[in-house]
């Protein structure tokens, strides 16, 4: 099918606003794992039933939809149509949402787990749709930018989440509450569960294309058939996995390494989680530049303005929340590490993922062999390299499944259950070497990641996708 030449950005805009949501939830996770934590007297392992009961429900939620596809006998996105299967996927989180209220009465610890869980059943849904919809909307040679940008979009819920779940549980930070009352996360989902409500409708009648045109391989492969018989998805699922593994256990378990080995108070700790959820936005406005322009120039200055804008973002949302913004410039020349990686990648999501993987292995190592803020920042810096990840294996994953690709997409989407299973390992593993130490399992991720940015190259290439080709024609 005829590839789009240009990005369709009146399409792409409304689609947008699913990424926003995904990561508004996904980051006030973190400032509900130490508020559940207190509150019900939990270990550190058992606090991290949070992640693990959100991000295991994009695994069931693929599942479901594997199982569904094979009773129709044809994929169930091919047959309801990529918008509705967004807007059905809101609503079911959305249901997701109501059972935080009964939850709260009750002051159970299970039902908040079971509404947590829903909440990201609809997301699996959502994902699987709006991932391969993003980069379809324009040409391949910017598709993994525009995924970035998608989730430069994403990262700005992420970076208000924490504030906004903290303040409606904490007050604000001039007038915080000591007691924790679980009571109040009640209404903040209430009105998100509204919100999913307003976009599915929004979605519905918008002009996004219900079948867009997807890419496949050259017909001499000899990979027709299932999406499992391509390499590049059966590897990129474990890159998957490690990622958002990587990605959510770094944040997660970064509150309690700061209140129990740097003597943080909870309601001080979201401007962090803050700011490590605003150095995946800061990182993925900087890589999402080639999406907007081919004129080389203009990209070289964006790259040094994207980073620096959305990091004032970050700055002017905890001005708001009248949070102490001292502690925080120094970020900006952290900011710049990340600048000169993305010049390396020059455009490629291979080549990218690689660069961003090492730098991460680093950050990490920095983390678990300083103290102090300084540990506090290299664990942070981790969002920054984490922040292109995702659109990197996503468009190297599904690239050449053509047909194939929701159903690709699906298997990608289960894989994000590395959120919730490498969160609650690295929460066992902190019980015996200590909070610091047990970042070694972020390394392990990343060393993954590493790997498959080296040998997938290879693997498109005898398939006849090169995207080094691809992008210099585009140019």
């Amino acid at each position: 099918m005829e590839q789009n030449l240009k990005t369709k950005w009146a399409q792409f805009i409304p689609l947008v606003t699913v990424f926003f949501f995904w990561g508004f939830v996904a980051a006030s996770n973190d400032i509900l794992i130490p508020v559940f934590k207190k509150a019900f007297d939990l270990t550190q392992s058992q606090s991290q039933w949070v992640s693990l009961a959100f991000y295991i429900a994009y695994t069931v939620g693929s599942l479901i939809y594997m199982g569904i596809s094979m009773l129709l006998k044809k994929d169930l996105i091919n047959i309801i149509g990529y918008k509705n299967g967004l807007a059905l996927g809101l609503v079911i989180s959305a249901v997701g949402t109501l059972l935080f209220y009964p939850a709260a009465n009750l002051g159970s610890f299970p039902l908040m787990l079971s509404g947590l869980f829903i909440v990201a059943l609809g997301f699996s849904l959502q994902q699987t749709v709006a991932n391969p919809l993003a980069i379809a909307l324009g040409p391949i040679t910017t598709g993994s930018q525009r995924l970035t940008l998608a989730g430069g979009i994403n990262n700005f819920g992420t970076t208000i989440g924490p504030l906004i779940v903290s303040f409606a549980i904490f007050g604000s930070s001039a007038n915080a509450n000591t007691d924790i009352s679980i009571e109040s996360v009640k209404i903040p989902y209430l009105i998100l569960g509204a919100a999913f409500l307003l976009v599915a409708v929004f979605l519905k009648f918008s002009s996004l294309p219900d079948r867009p045109p997807l890419i496949e391989a050259s017909d001499d492969t000899g990979l027709k058939g299932s999406a499992l018989k391509y390499p590049q998805l059966v590897m990129g699922m474990i890159a998957i996995f490690v990622y958002v593994g990587v990605e959510v256990s770094t944040a997660s378990n970064l509150p309690a390494y700061m209140e129990k080995d740097l003597g943080f108070a909870i309601k001080d700790i979201a401007p962090y989680i803050s700011l490590y959820w605003a150095s995946l936005m800061i990182g993925r406005w900087t890589g999402a530049v080639e999406a907007f322009t081919d004129n080389i120039s203009t990209q070289k200055v964006l790259r040094f303005i994207a980073p620096y804008l959305a990091f004032g973002i970050f700055l002017l949302v905890n001005a708001i929340a009248k949070h102490d913004l001292a502690p925080f410039y120094v970020y900006g020349l952290i900011i710049l590490v990340l600048i000169l990686a993305d010049f390396m990648s020059k455009g490629n999501p291979a080549r990218m993922l690689l660069i961003f993987s090492l730098i991460g292995i680093i950050a990490l190592l920095t983390g678990m062999f300083t103290s102090g803020m300084i540990s506090v920042y290299a664990f942070t810096s981790v969002g920054l390299f984490c922040s292109t990840l995702w659109p990197c294996i996503f468009t190297l994953a599904v690239s050449g499944l053509g047909k194939n690709t929701s159903q690709g997409s699906s298997f990608l989407i289960m894989m994000i259950m590395g959120g919730g299973i490498v969160s609650w390992l690295q929460g066992y593993v902190s019980e015996y070497t200590g909070i610091q130490y047990s970042y070694v399992i972020g390394i392990l991720c990343f060393a993954y990641l590493a790997y498959y940015a080296w040998k997938v190259s290879g693997i498109l290439r005898k398939q006849g996708i090169s995207f080094d080709k691809q992008v210099a024609s585009g140019h």
